[in-house]
């Protein structure tokens, strides 16, 4: 069954079918909301929405170079153009209900440049991994304590932020690693991560979640919220505790309202609710936009140097 499965996803007309039904999906999600972000948009000024967009990208390029950093950290060592391809134009496939068909696409695109589709499969994994403990050691550092929040008593979970990091130290990661490829019966990977790997990976995961709460912060101050630590905090920790919880909710096309939801709880202190609608809408928008722009940027700069390269 799986090898019948896979050899209907290497026919070419199903691989874009695939790329534009998952464009289709995250361009549908916002044209159901149109009303609602045409209003957030008629909100807030163009140049400080430019920023957002711009942090937007920033966000899905560092993601990409945390993935690749763990791919390299495999034994799959891939160049700028390559990761690009792989993480990139594969991500939009999380726009699809099912939430795995971002890990099946990248596997398709990497046995395209020499890379076995399990290990792609395991790379993905595990960078998803490292994003999420660094989401989550940004929330407990950020979070707790915040004055006019639930947790402003609670600033000694900050204390649990090294804890959590205990989970990408490479001997669990790889641990982890082996259980799973044994659990669903896949053929094993020699190669184990290494510190190196996984601390690169994890710096640029950081910086990833630093830009995309940049992001909020500044459609947050541009809706209103008092420019601060307070406002940056909720923004940064806020962003990465939804992203989370839509992680874990693996059913919703990209965390889908849940990750808006939590989101919402976490601006409230500062904004007010039409804030709180703005920020989330446009959060949403602009991540969509930067995700189909980046994979949009990347295949065309791959197609570039297949037609610059010629005929071998």
């Amino acid at each position: 069954m799986t090898g019948r499965l896979i050899s209907v996803l290497r026919r070419p007309w199903v691989r874009r079918g695939f790329v534009l039904a998952a464009i289709a999906a995250a361009v549908v999600a916002v044209v159901v909301q149109r009303e609602a972000v045409g209003a957030a948009l008629a909100q807030t000024s163009w140049p400080w929405i430019l920023v957002a967009l711009v942090l937007s990208l920033v966000t899905v390029a560092l993601a990409a170079l945390s993935w690749r950093s763990v791919s390299a950290g495999l034994g799959a060592p891939l160049g700028l153009g390559e990761a690009s391809v792989v993480y990139l134009v594969g991500q939009v496939g999380k726009y699809l209900p099912g939430g795995v068909w971002n890990v099946v696409a990248s596997a398709e695109l990497g046995s395209d440049h020499g890379i076995e589709r399990r290990r792609t499969v395991v790379t993905m994994l595990l960078a998803a991994m490292i994003s999420a403990v660094v989401a989550g050691a940004v929330a407990l550092v950020l979070l707790p304590g915040v004055p006019g929040t639930p947790l402003a008593d609670h600033g000694w979970l900050v204390l649990l932020a090294p804890l959590a990091l205990v989970a990408v130290l490479p001997a669990v990661l790889n641990r982890i690693l082996v259980t799973l490829l044994r659990v669903t019966r896949q053929a094993p990977v020699h190669e184990r991560i290494g510190g190196r790997a996984v601390l690169v990976a994890s710096a640029w995961s950081l910086l990833s979640w630093l830009a995309v709460g940049l992001q909020v912060y500044v459609l947050a101050v541009a809706v209103g919220a008092d420019p601060g630590t307070t406002t940056l905090r909720l923004a940064v920790g806020g962003y990465a505790l939804a992203w989370i919880v839509g992680f874990v909710l693996v059913f919703l096309p990209a965390g889908v309202g849940a990750r808006e939801g939590v989101l919402a709880l976490a601006m409230a202190p500062v904004l007010d609710t039409g804030g709180v609608l703005v920020v989330v809408l446009l959060s949403r928008v602009l991540v969509t936009a930067g995700d189909l722009l980046a994979a949009g940027v990347a295949a065309l700069l791959a197609r570039r140097r297949v037609r610059a390269a010629g005929p071998r």
